[in-house]
């Protein structure tokens, strides 16, 4: 399923976000920058040793990654030449701000895109797996962030992706893409 937005595509697939051809993908990172379990740990896998010591030394200058946040390294053994770490919230009920920090994680990860001269971006579904945010609720955030992003200064970015790992997860995504319209 695609949607063109000011030039740019946004498009939905279910597959494995490690084994993607674009210019950087995106990790659904924890704040301690530190391989984890989900798609955190399939992307530190798949890349090597090098993207969690490029992780290391960004954890050495600025500490913590905090919620709502991204950063970006080498892309390692995978396709993509980058990677962009960006740090989602925990659902906590709706109450701690959990809808603004997975937005600003999202619009962190396309700034750093745009500013490093990336065209292609794939996203996982960010924050929904161990985090346990409702994906209906976290589709519709991320696409309509993501539209956003791309209507108002998209710069080189001319693809974003969102990579859903089952059809399940696809069929929501492809429901709340169909209800912007």
């Amino acid at each position: 399923m695609e949607k063109l937005v000011n030039g740019a595509r946004m498009t939905l697939t279910q597959g494995d976000i490690t084994l993607q051809e674009v210019d950087a993908i995106v990790n659904a990172a924890n704040s301690e920058l530190l391989s984890g379990g989900g798609v955190c740990g399939a992307i530190h896998s798949a890349g090597g040793e090098s993207i969690a010591r490029e992780c290391a030394e960004i954890r050495k200058e600025m500490g913590d990654c905090p919620t709502g946040f991204a950063v970006i390294t080498g892309g390692g053994r995978l396709k993509a030449r980058s990677v962009i770490h960006a740090v989602g919230p925990i659902w906590r009920g709706g109450k701690q701000y959990e809808d603004e920090l997975l937005a600003s994680a999202y619009r962190q990860s396309l700034m750093l895109a745009r500013d490093f001269g990336i065209s292609s971006i794939a996203f996982p579904s960010i924050s929904t797996g161990i985090y346990g945010f409702p994906i209906q609720r976290a589709a519709g955030i991320a696409l309509k962030t993501i539209r956003s992003f791309l209507a108002d200064a998209p710069g080189p970015v001319s693809e974003v992706r969102m990579v859903l790992f089952s059809p399940e997860d696809l069929k929501v995504y492809q429901e709340a893409l169909a209800e912007m319209d």
